[in-house]
């Protein structure tokens, strides 16, 4: 490699590294996210978070009754 080229990679290193150095830090993150907002009763998603809420009431209920048969079982000495 000629003086030239390595004079001219060079410089281009350098300044490839200063263009990416930071000349002050990025300021901290906020104390507290904010929350999300609510959806509006009518939207585009209102049938499938109905269906949603359905079934997690659904799973409710078979983990309830779940409950109640493992307590009848034990109860019973099975």
């Amino acid at each position: 490699m000629t003086l030239p080229s390595r004079t001219l990679l060079l410089a281009s290193l350098l300044g490839a590294l200063a263009a990416c150095s930071a000349d002050e830090p990025p300021p901290p993150p906020t104390a507290a996210a904010q929350p999300a907002q609510p959806l509006p009763n009518s939207n585009v998603f209102s049938t499938d978070i109905k269906a949603l809420n359905k079934a997690k009431d659904v799973q409710k209920t078979v983990d309830q009754q779940k409950a109640e048969m493992d307590k009848k079982l034990d109860d019973e000495g099975g």
